[in-house]
C-alpha cells in the first residue's frame, strides 16, 4: 500500500479522456432550450431584485442564532469563506433549512470531490443493501501499475486481485484512490469514457446544470462544478445508507498488507461530522464536501450538509486543505449552535428521512 496525499496538477499529468463533453449549457435537454426565451424575460424583469442578493448574505461574518424565530433561514448569515463559494442547507427544516448560497456560482475545478459522484453511480447501477459486500472484482493491470504513481492520490492493489464491491468504494473514498475509481469505472462501464458518460446524465438527472465530468478520479482539471450543484448530489447520495457508512469511515484496512489507510478528510475529528469527500489539486485548490449530525431544541435530529470549493486556488494541495478545513470547519459549528437554538421544526414534503435510500 502506498497512500499518497492528494496532489495538484502536475506536468505531464494525464490528459483529459477523449470523451469530454461540451460545456453543460451546450447540451441541455430542448426542453431547457425551448424555455430560454421566457426564462430570459424573466430574467430582464426580476433583474433588479437578483442585484441586490448578497449584499448582507454573501458577507462574512460571526455566526448568529435565529432562535426559532418563523420564517427565519438557518443558513442565511453564516462565517462564509473569504474566497471560493459554499453552499449549505440543513434537511428537515422546510424553508428556514432552504440551501444557502455564497460566492461566484461559476463552476471550477473539483479535485477528488468527483469521486462522490463515482461511488453514486456506482451504488446505482449496483445496488448493496446493509453489510452486503457486493461482486467481486478483480484488479486489472492497470490499475496495478497506477499504484505507483508519484503524481496523483493512489492505492496499492496487485493484479489479479479479487476484492468486494464495497471494499473498493472504501479504497475510493477513504484514502481517495484514484486508481480504484478508474477501476470501478471500466467494471462498470466498460471503459472510463463511457462511465463519464453515465456520470454526466445523473448531473443531468439531479438538475446539476453547471457541472461536467470528464473523468471518474477528479484528477482532471476539466472537470468542474458548483458548490451549488455539489450540494445537490450530496443530498442525494447521503440517503444511501452503504454510502454513508463508507464515507465515515475514520480508515480502512489496506489492500495489500495488514496496515490500514487513514481517511483524508480530517474533518471527520470534528464532532457530528459524518462525511463526506475531501479533493485537493493545483487548479481546484482545497475542496470538500461535508455532512454533519445535528439536533435542534426539542432533541431532533437532523443532517446538515455544505460544499466548500476553490480555496487558495493556484497554490500547493496542501495549503488548499488547510484553508478548507478550517472554512469548513467554522460554517460546521455555526451551523451546529444555529439548529440548536431553533425550536422544532415541520420537515417539508422535500425532505427525505435521513438514511434512506
Amino acid at each position: 500500500m502506498r497512500p499518497v496525499p492528494e496532489r495538484g496538477e502536475q506536468d505531464g499529468s494525464p490528459a483529459p479522456p477523449s470523451a469530454s463533453r461540451l460545456p453543460h449549457r451546450l447540451r441541455r435537454r430542448p426542453a431547457l432550450l425551448a424555455a430560454g426565451a421566457t426564462a430570459l424575460v424573466t430574467l430582464v424583469t426580476l433583474g433588479s431584485v437578483l442585484s441586490v442578493r448578497g449584499s448582507a448574505d454573501d458577507a462574512p461574518s460571526a455566526a448568529g442564532v435565529d432562535g426559532g424565530r418563523p420564517g427565519t433561514s438557518l443558513t442565511g448569515s453564516l462565517p462564509w469563506p473569504d474566497e471560493g463559494q459554499a453552499a449549505v442547507l440543513v434537511e428537515g427544516f422546510g424553508p428556514r433549512g432552504a440551501p444557502g448560497v455564497h460566492g461566484p456560482g461559476r463552476p471550477v475545478p473539483i479535485a477528488s470531490v468527483t469521486k462522490v459522484m463515482t461511488a453514486y453511480v456506482i451504488l446505482r447501477d449496483h445496488p448493496l443493501r446493509g453489510d452486503a459486500s457486493g461482486p467481486l472484482i478483480t484488479v486489472d493491470d492497470e490499475a496495478a501499475n497506477e499504484s505507483f504513481s508519484g503524481a496523483e492520490s493512489t492505492v496499492e492493489v496487485r493484479p489479479g486481485q479479487r476484492l468486494s464491491q464495497r471494499r473498493l468504494l472504501e479504497l475510493m473514498l477513504v484514502p481517495s484512490g484514484n486508481n480504484i475509481a478508474r477501476l470501478l469505472a471500466r467494471w462498470d462501464a466498460g471503459s472510463q469514457e463511457s462511465f463519464v458518460a453515465r456520470m454526466n446524465r445523473a448531473a443531468d438527472d439531479l438538475g446539476m446544470d453547471d457541472t461536467t465530468y470528464t473523468g471518474a478520479s477528479g484528477i482532471e482539471s476539466t472537470t468542474t462544478s458548483t458548490a451549488a450543484d455539489q450540494l445537490k448530489l450530496a443530498r442525494q447520495v447521503m440517503r444511501d445508507d452503504v454510502f454513508r457508512s463508507v464515507a465515515s469511515l475514520p480508515r480502512t484496512a489496506a489492500a495489500v498488507g495488514s496496515g490500514t489507510i487513514p481517511n483524508s478528510n480530517e474533518l471527520l475529528n470534528t464532532p457530528g461530522v459524518i462525511g463526506i469527500k475531501t479533493g485537493s489539486s493545483t487548479p481546484a485548490g482545497g475542496a470538500l464536501m461535508w455532512a454533519v449530525d445535528v439536533a435542534d431544541r426539542s432533541g431532533r435530529r437532523h443532517l446538515a450538509l455544505g460544499v466548500v470549493l476553490h480555496q487558495r486556488a493556484g497554490t500547493s494541495p496542501q495549503e488548499g486543505l488547510r484553508a478548507v478545513f478550517d472554512a469548513s470547519r467554522a460554517l460546521v459549528e455555526a451551523v451546529r449552535h444555529r439548529v440548536a437554538a431553533a425550536g422544532p421544526a415541520t420537515a417539508s414534503a422535500t425532505d427525505a428521512p435521513s438514511g434512506t435510500r
